[in-house]
C-alpha cells in the first residue's frame, strides 16, 4: 500500500525553484466559503428576516488597509433568501464580533449600542482615576450623594404609601365579627333544615308502617266449626264396588291369558265412623276409564308378589 501513497516527490538534479514563475493574484481576491449568519438581521430591500445560524454560500475577501494588531479583517457577501439582494458584513476582532456594512440592519442593535456606551464610560472613568487622585475623591462624593438621594426618595415613597394606605383596625374587627355571625347563622339554618327534613322523613316512614300494620291486622270473619251430625251415616252415598270384584271382572275379561300366580289382594280397612269423631268418611276418588272398562286396578290396592323359587315351602 505504500507505493500508492506518494509522500516523497522526485526532484531532478537540475531543479531550480527560482525559475518557477509566481502567480500574480489580486490582493482582493474572493473565495467561496460556507458560513452561517452570525446575528439576526433584516433585509432593507424586502424586509425579510434572516435569523442567526442561517447557512449561506458566501464570498470572502480581505479588507484592504484595515488591520487590528496585525490581524486581517475579512468581508463577506451573502444574498437575501427572498429578493436576492446583496448583504455585506465584516469581522470585528476588537470586540470579537461582526459589523454590518450594507444591505441589512442588525436586530437588537440598540441593546448592543447601550452596552458599548456603558463600557466606554466606565473605561474613561477608570482612565481618569488612574492618574488623578482628586478625580477619585470627586467621583466617590458624587456616588455617595446620589445614593443618599435615592434613599431619601425611597423613604418619601414609603411615607406616601403609608399615609394613603390607612388601615382601620376597628372596621376590620367589625367586619370580621359580622362575617362570623353570618357564618354561624347560615350554619344554624342549615342544621334546622336538615333536622326538619329528617323529621319529615321519619313521619312519612311511620305513616307507611302504620298503614301496613292496619292492612295486615284486618279482622277475618270466624267460621264456626262444623258439628258432627249423628244421622249423617244414613245420608252417606252408596259404596262403590270393592276392589276384589273389579279385579275378578278384569280377570274374566282377559279370558285366554294364563292366571297369575302369587297374587295377594290387600283390602283397605273400612273407615269406622266411630273412630273419626262422628265425621263422615270422605268418598273415594272416581275410577279412571281404564278401570271402568275392566283394566288393572290401581297400584296402592294390589301388590304384585314374585313367585317363590321351586323347592321352597311357602311360609318358611
Amino acid at each position: 500500500m505504500s507505493e500508492r501513497k506518494v509522500l516523497n516527490k522526485y526532484y531532478p538534479p537540475d531543479f531550480d525553484p527560482s525559475k518557477i514563475p509566481k502567480l500574480k493574484l489580486p490582493k482582493d481576491r474572493q473565495y467561496v466559503v460556507r458560513l452561517m449568519a452570525p446575528f439576526n438581521m433584516r433585509c432593507k430591500t424586502c424586509g425579510e428576516y434572516i435569523y442567526k445560524g442561517k447557512k449561506f454560500n458566501a464570498r470572502k475577501e480581505t479588507v484592504q488597509n484595515e488591520v487590528y494588531l496585525g490581524l486581517p479583517i475579512f468581508r463577506f457577501y451573502i444574498k437575501c433568501t427572498r429578493c436576492l439582494a446583496e448583504i455585506t458584513f465584516k469581522t470585528d476582532p476588537e470586540n470579537t464580533d461582526y459589523t454590518m456594512e450594507h444591505g441589512a440592519t442588525r436586530n437588537f442593535q440598540a441593546e448592543k449600542l447601550l452596552e458599548e456606551e456603558e463600557k466606554r464610560v466606565q473605561k474613561e472613568r477608570e482612565d481618569e482615576e488612574l492618574n488623578n487622585p482628586m478625580k477619585v475623591l470627586e467621583n466617590r462624593t458624587k456616588d455617595s450623594k446620589l445614593e443618599m438621594e435615592v434613599l431619601e426618595n425611597l423613604q418619601e415613597l414609603k411615607d406616601l404609601n403609608q399615609r394613603q394606605a390607612y388601615v382601620d383596625f376597628e372596621a376590620m374587627l367589625r367586619q370580621h365579627r359580622l362575617s362570623e355571625e353570618e357564618r354561624r347563622r347560615q350554619e344554624q339554618e342549615e342544621d334546622e333544615r336538615e333536622t326538619a327534613a329528617l323529621l319529615e322523613e321519619s313521619r312519612k316512614r311511620r305513616l307507611l308502617e302504620d298503614s301496613d300494620s292496619e292492612d295486615e291486622a284486618a279482622p277475618v270473619p270466624l267460621q264456626p266449626a262444623p258439628r258432627p251430625n249423628p244421622t249423617a251415616i244414613l245420608d252417606e252415598a252408596p259404596k262403590p264396588k270393592r276392589k276384589v270384584e273389579v279385579w275378578e271382572q278384569s280377570i274374566g275379561s282377559l279370558g285366554s291369558r294364563p292366571p297369575l300366580s302369587g297374587l295377594v289382594v290387600v283390602k283397605k280397612a273400612k273407615a269406622d265412623p266411630d273412630r273419626s269423631n262422628g265425621q263422615p268418611q270422605a268418598a273415594p276418588p272416581p275410577r279412571t276409564p281404564a278401570e271402568q272398562e275392566g283394566g288393572r286396578p290401581c297400584a296402592p290396592d294390589v301388590r304384585r308378589v314374585l313367585p317363590e323359587p321351586a323347592g321352597r315351602i311357602p311360609g318358611q
